[in-house]
């Protein structure tokens, strides 16, 4: 029965090519935007090196500062980090990263513009990248205020050309810096671990960021698994609850929680600082209702196509009732019609998408952008072509099972 039914479907796709024509380049298209759309979304908070433990990392990103007059919200401070996101129940490694910031490099009698980025030596044992030359800085760089630093492979090319950069002088913003390693590029979309040069946070001419609650920095805390993850938050806002704010004033509670790149993200998007739970549902609420909005288009288009085609078929559907057709069985077949359809669409979507994903990796609008097609983002193209098939195919499936047999065969569409 079903193959009997596909072949059906294939014939009637088959008589008019331009209509056909039509709704794949549509279906095509919307499918091509979405599955681009999911890959962006895929790079910024799927599970990539080096964010190898992704699924077990918590972020402090900010801090929310309020008091009866005034309220503030920046990156968190060194300082804040340093004395109470340490030792907590639960967590392998905790690591400190300041914000990304533009920097010049003038080497070599050009200008380069960079992003440059001070750590600790813990951030690289919690991220893992793949070096291409030396190492990390560790501790003993660290402790030590040493003027040394690691660059990525594009930064490398830039500056040095095809020579290793490995043991000389790299300037940044007026400073000398010794480079100690080279790693392999990231993309711009990885927040926490993107740059183009890591410095010891130690390096910089001014230490009074140490002492500050709020400043530019980020908390990664890598915990045993997630399942410690309520007892880490729970032990930091206690921990939060005990700081001395006599030296701000005007300021009476200090708010922040370590949490999942999604539910941080979706606490600044929604500004819930003041809220218990970041709420993430919320953000998977805003990004679905986005994708059925941009269906909606298209799916309406396709819905006046296929009842057209539908109607137009009223004569063949009248015999088929005359001859004991269910509208079960007809409403069957005109669904996996518009899913034979879309899925079609689909497939030449997917077809196109490593073409789209090659252009814009190689646009440079993303710096060091790697996107690209795996499995996540393979699963929702084809979801979605099967999601909008059935959707396109409800109410012409509707209309048609509503026909009376003796309308039909005189090519009455009421």
């Amino acid at each position: 029965m079903l193959k009997s039914h596909l072949r059906l479907a294939l014939a009637v796709l088959q008589r008019r090519k331009v209509f056909t024509a039509i709704s794949l380049f549509g279906i095509a298209l919307t499918l091509l935007v979405l599955i681009v759309a999911g890959a962006l979304l895929d790079n910024v908070f799927g599970a990539f090196p080096p964010e190898v433990h992704h699924d077990r990392t918590l972020l402090i990103f900010n801090v929310r500062m309020e008091g009866k007059n005034a309220q503030s919200t920046s990156p968190a401070g060194f300082g804040l980090l340093d004395r109470y996101a340490r030792d907590l129940p639960g967590v392998e490694r905790m690591a400190i990263t300041s914000t990304m910031r533009e920097a010049f490099s003038y080497q070599g009698g050009q200008k380069h513009r960079l992003y440059m980025k001070r750590t600790d030596a813990e951030y690289w044992r919690v991220l893992q990248f793949e070096f291409l030359e030396g190492a990390p800085f560790a501790e003993a760089e660290v402790e030590a205020g040493s003027r040394v630093a690691v660059l990525n492979r594009s930064t490398r090319e830039r500056i040095f050309g095809d020579a290793p950069a490995l043991g000389r002088d790299v300037e940044v913003d007026g400073v000398n810096y010794r480079v100690m390693g080279v790693v392999a590029d990231v993309s711009m979309l990885r927040a926490l671990p993107f740059s183009d040069v890591w410095v010891p946070h130690s390096a910089a001419k001014d230490q009074a960021y140490r002492k500050e609650l709020g400043g530019d920095f980020w908390g990664l805390l890598l915990a045993r698994d997630a399942a410690a993850f309520p007892q880490i938050q729970a032990e930091f806002r206690s921990r939060l609850q005990r700081i001395d704010l006599s030296a701000e004033p005007g300021f009476e509670r200090i708010l922040a929680l370590p949490e999942t790149l999604f539910a941080s993200t979706s606490r600044m998007l929604f500004d819930t600082h003041d809220e218990a739970e970041s709420r993430p549902e919320r953000l998977v609420g805003v990004l679905g209702l986005l994708t059925l909005l941009f269906l909606g288009l298209p799916t309406i288009n396709l819905v006046n196509l296929s009842v057209s085609r539908i109607l137009e078929r009223a004569p063949e559907i009248g015999v088929r009732k005359a001859f004991g057709a269910s509208a079960l069985s007809l409403v069957g077949q005109f669904v996996l019609e518009n899913v034979v359809l879309t899925l079609l669409g689909g497939a030449l979507a997917l077809l196109a998408a490593p073409l789209v994903l090659a252009a814009i990796n190689h646009s440079g609008l993303i710096p060091y952008a790697q996107l690209g097609l795996n499995l996540r983002t393979f699963g929702l193209g084809l979801g979605l072509a099967v999601f909008f098939g059935v959707l396109s195919g409800a109410y012409p499936a509707w209309r048609l099972a509503r026909l009376h047999p003796v309308q039909a065969l005189k090519g009455a569409a009421r």
